[in-house]
């Protein structure tokens, strides 16, 4: 929008007015191939007018500098230099070996490639899978991938997601075009950006769902990738799909969570099953997404989804990243006012009924996205495999598409716990897979610590870890496991940092790394460790967890955690007391002197 057009809607200063003018001039120019283009006389000729995709994104700018609002590095950076515009000059920087510079950082974070220095000098490249379910071929290319161009490993995210490790920069390019041969992408997976759609990971397949949520994340997931204006937010976003299956896809911890439930006869909309929508969530900063007091039928959820998110790239906030997620736009106009704008974009109204008058949602099985489980088709069986906290080897990964090829439907299912789960698998081959999931050095057995260990990247591989919080994972299952036997489960979660990557308030347990301060005699000295959060949990156990614990040493942190398990055994209310409902029904003092 040029600078007359802006005019017309407020009143700028003489200053303001001579910003947007380079602004939009500075756009203009960097859109039509003016920067770092040999044609000196393109790039001498601006275009004021705004238009295209990339509209919505530059009135947003514009109306914060008209509130002389001071736009962050990135809001720049993304204005200066269109992300998916830069391909040449990664090909040449992979040319040379080189690394990005300055803001050029960030804006790699758009193809998924993220320069993890310090903690490692080379890039993490995160996938986006739709839903997080994949085929064989897939995995095995997502190995090869690995194998040739990265670390000979890859990370299963807590979004159901993949991470390659270890990227030299020679290789980005490599890395790229090898997951577009093999039918994946990595776009729009780091930076302000939608991040990777999430659903219920045995959808199609669970005995107890109300609908299986493939087809919509496939939807959402290529929506996304073909609309350039849902990419460029004012922070990053997180959009789930829960179908109402034995294993959940923690909707209530994304900024749109849609679930399904059932509405039975003489409501004010048909029978059937529609999904309510949560806002919102960023358990981070200690809030789940709330219910919107809406049902919205299965083919309007996408629609729906892209005007939650065109409010939000027009509301959010481009002066403070701290700030700019979408639960303050939602804490600033109310969720009322929220969905009043999204209704404005809608050409069908959004329906109102209580949550009271939809049928609850089955019950969510803890653990269920470990051992064999019966599917609803007559005969057939999955299997979730549990990972070292999400890390899988090359062979393990080829093995692992094996076994799916030999004995299901070269279907593999990546869950928000770090594991993965295989399909289709044929009763009377129960054995054979287990043989052959222990030939490949993973486990399909319960286990009371590590069914729900959960451990971010940490200090090994990102540059805001404090602690090594995958070692320590290990190092807390290695010694519990062999010390106690729960009879109920229990999910610990670690995360390296504030960002909380591994949802460590939702956590039965949670730890947050911290650097501990073991000074003697004046001598400053700081050490990994945690402090300790208990209570947490999600769906009907939703809370944040409580601190109980401070600066406890990571080398400490196996004992404490046995002790804290053996205290809720010992002084729960009876057999049938779950951690979280034991953790929560006494305050921090007692869980204190219970625990330790």
């Amino acid at each position: 929008m040029n600078v007359q057009k802006m005019n017309d809607l407020t009143e700028f200063s003489d200053e303001q007015k001579k910003y947007l003018e380079g602004f939009t001039s500075g756009l203009s120019i960097a859109r039509s191939g003016g920067l770092g283009s040999s044609n000196s006389a393109a790039a001498a000729k601006p275009t004021t007018a705004t238009t295209g995709p990339e509209a919505l994104h530059d009135q947003a700018r514009a109306n914060t500098i008209a509130a002389a609002g001071k736009l962050v590095a990135e809001e720049k950076a993304k204005a200066d230099k269109h992300p998916f515009e830069m391909w040449d000059e990664m090909r040449a920087n992979a040319a040379a070996a080189k690394f990005p510079k300055g803001t050029d950082v960030f804006l790699y974070k758009y193809h998924g490639m993220f320069h993890v220095a310090p903690a490692q000098d080379s890039f993490m490249c995160r996938l986006r899978i739709a839903g997080g379910i994949m085929k064989s071929y897939q995995l095995r290319g997502v190995a090869d991938i690995a194998e040739k161009f990265a670390g000979p490993f890859a990370h299963i995210t807590t979004r159901a997601n993949f991470q390659l490790r270890e990227i030299p920069p020679a290789n980005v390019i490599h890395v790229l075009t090898g997951l577009d041969d093999c039918g994946l992408t990595s776009k729009g997976a780091g930076a302000d950006n939608i991040r990777n759609v999430t659903g219920s990971p045995t959808a199609g397949i669970d005995p107890q769902e109300l609908i299986d949520t493939q087809p919509l994340c496939a939807e959402m997931h290529h929506y996304i990738l073909n609309h350039r204006e849902m990419y460029g937010l004012p922070r990053k976003f997180n959009i789930a799909f829960d179908g109402g299956g034995k294993v959940a896809a923690l909707d209530d911890t994304n900024d749109i969570g849609f679930f399904a439930v059932t509405v039975g006869e003489g409501k004010s909309v048909p029978a059937g099953v529609y999904f309510r929508m949560r806002l919102g969530g960023i358990t981070g900063h200690h809030d789940f997404a709330r219910d919107c007091g809406i049902v919205i039928a299965p083919s309007d959820c996408v629609a729906v989804a892209e005007a939650v998110v065109r409010v939000f790239i027009s509301e959010g906030d481009r002066t403070n990243r701290q700030k700019a997620r979408m639960k303050y736009v939602l804490d600033r106009l109310g969720h009322d006012q929220y969905l009043k704008r999204v209704q404005a974009l809608l050409s069908f109204p959004l329906v109102s009924l209580a949550e009271s008058e939809c049928e609850p949602r089955p019950a969510v099985a803890k653990h269920g996205h470990v051992d064999f489980h019966p599917q609803k088709q007559a005969g057939r069986v999955y299997v979730g495999i549990l990972t070292p906290v999400g890390k899988l080897t090359c062979a393990q990964m080829h093995g692992l598409a094996d076994i799916a090829d030999k004995f299901g439907s070269g279907t593999i299912r990546l869950t928000v716990w770090q594991n993965l789960i295989i399909s289709d698998i044929a009763t009377e081959n129960i054995d054979l897979v287990k043989a052959a999931i222990e030939a490949v050095g993973l486990s399909w057995k319960t286990n009371s610590i590590r069914n729900g260990l959960i451990a971010c990247t940490g200090s090994a591989g990102c540059k805001f870890g404090a602690s090594d919080t995958k070692a320590n994972a290990m190092q807390i299952a290695e010694y519990v496991e062999t010390r106690i036997q729960l009879d109920s489960p229990v999910n610990i979660h670690l995360t390296g940092c504030h960002h909380s990557c591994a949802q460590h308030y939702i956590g039965d347990i949670g730890l947050i790394a911290a650097k501990v301060d073991t000074s003697v005699n004046g001598d400053d000295e700081q050490v990994e460790g945690y402090h300790v959060h208990v209570g947490g949990g999600y769906g009907t156990e939703q809370g944040i967890a409580r601190e109980v614990f401070r600066d406890v040493k990571a080398v400490d942190a196996p004992v404490l955690i046995e002790k804290m398990l053996r205290g809720y055994m010992a002084n729960r209310a009876d057999a049938s007391e779950s951690f979280h409902a034991f953790s929560n029904r006494l305050t921090v003092d007692e869980l204190k002197e219970k625990c330790a």
